[in-house]
């Protein structure tokens, strides 16, 4: 797609070194970051607070239940979910729709309308006066990129993530260029970029110029070991949509809030608005009093051996888990995995796949007790939550008795779960 303010290229800018026009985007850029480490970790750090706070219109968390909230365990009934205060008032969205049509029969190029606004106007949009208090998960924000807050980024540090990148982001100056190194899973790769135009179009003239390496892959790969010795370079700044504590890979909103056609997932608004009308259908005494998970069980063993929890004639663990085949689920329309259809239980259980998954999401939005099995993995987000505040922990090593207490303690606690933890 060839919109007015980003080019996509298969070839990116000829080279990074390149001379004539696409050289000047590349040396505008990194005269930036090479002036000065510490110039360079402040521009960095704003790049993503801008990418992260603006991208994903979300509420998971109440930040001002989690404000000076480290040190106590459940308060009030909005701890779990949203903030009624965000997600249930009206407000007046900015909204750039799209009418492009294809350039020509002998291109696969599309042009799109330029008349969307190139500057910001706060006084037009609802969210710039929202309270002024940042999410809990912002914090992470100079953790993740701490590793070059002495170094600053350098153009080399940038290109040695290619090794596993599936594309390269250049923005100047408004514009976005992009280089597909391999074709991401599915359409990861696709909705994570229409997402960074959402964000172009929605604050026209405040992105700053950048460069950088994403991988849509599911596992991080810059391990944290391999830069410990004393002589060790600096880490290359890889974006992806997890890591873990092993890792430096720097955490970035998923795919999925922008859309994920193949397994019928709206963006997340929409998404959220089928959501909020599930949770309305059974209020959480009259659900069913088990811990549900549905979900794909090959991928992981870990999941594997969730399976075994479910009910049997020798053995009740108040777990009903299923297993989702989504190529039958496609062929038959998609009938039998409808989220919002799936706010039935007074429980859910999260569990990870081969890395994070993307329903934790999906899960946090029910109105139910969600159970989380020790994670081993984060996403931008989730090291916000707290446990006995925003989850139950399942212990990983003992799944089934671990979901089982949990559940006989909610069920024979029905007061004190709907009084602290359920909206």
């Amino acid at each position: 797609m060839k919109e007015h303010n980003m080019q996509v290229q298969h070839r990116y800018l000829s080279s990074v070194h390149g001379s004539g026009h696409s050289g000047h985007f590349t040396d505008t850029i990194w005269r930036q970051f090479v002036m000065s480490p510490a110039k360079s970790y402040v521009l960095f750090s704003f790049i993503v607070v801008l990418l992260l706070g603006a991208l994903v219109s979300t509420r998971l968390l109440d930040s001002a239940a989690l404000d000076g909230g480290a040190n106590r365990v459940v308060t009030d009934r909005k701890s779990l979910t949203f903030d009624p205060r965000i997600t249930k008032k009206p407000r007046n969205k900015i909204e750039y729709p799209l009418n492009c049509t294809a350039a020509g029969s002998h291109t696969h190029t599309k042009s799109c309308p330029g008349t969307y606004p190139t500057s910001y106007a706060p006084e037009e949009d609802n969210d710039a006066t929202s309270p002024s208090t940042c999410p809990e998960y912002f914090r992470w924000i100079h953790e993740d990129l701490r590793p070059w807050a002495r170094t600053g980024i350098t153009r080399e540090m940038v290109e040695r993530a290619r090794k596993t990148a599936n594309f390269r982001l250049v923005i100047v100056k408004g514009k976005a260029y992009v280089e597909t190194y391999t074709k991401a899973f599915q359409s990861r790769d696709t909705f994570t970029l229409w997402g960074i135009l959402q964000l172009l179009r929605r604050y026209p003239g405040r992105i700053p110029d950048l460069d950088l390496m994403f991988d849509c892959v599911d596992w991080p790969v810059v391990l944290r070991n391999a830069y410990c010795a004393p002589d060790a370079p600096a880490p290359p700044p890889l974006f992806r949509y997890c890591a873990n504590d092993q890792t430096y890979d720097i955490v970035f909103p998923d795919w999925s809030f922008w859309g994920w056609p193949e397994v019928n997932i709206k963006s997340w608004e929409p998404q959220l608005k089928d959501l909020e009308e599930g949770n309305g259908r059974i209020k959480w005494s009259d659900r069913e009093p088990y811990a549900y998970w549905k979900g794909n069980p090959t991928v992981a063993p870990t999941r594997q051996d969730l399976m075994k929890c479910n009910v049997s004639e020798g053995q009740e663990w108040n777990a009903r888990v299923f297993a989702q085949d989504w190529i039958k689920e496609q062929q038959e329309g998609y009938k039998q995995s409808d989220l919002a259809s799936q706010c039935r239980d007074r429980f859910k259980i999260y569990i990870e796949g081969s890395a994070w998954s993307v329903s934790e999401k999906y899960i946090l939005a029910c109105d139910s007790v969600t159970l989380i099995v020790t994670p081993k993995y984060y996403d931008f987000y989730t090291r916000g939550l707290m446990p006995l505040h925003h989850y139950w922990p399942i212990n990983d090593h003992d799944k089934c008795r671990s979901i089982k207490f949990a559940v006989d303690w909610g069920n024979s606690h029905k007061k004190k779960v709907t009084n602290r933890i359920i909206v």
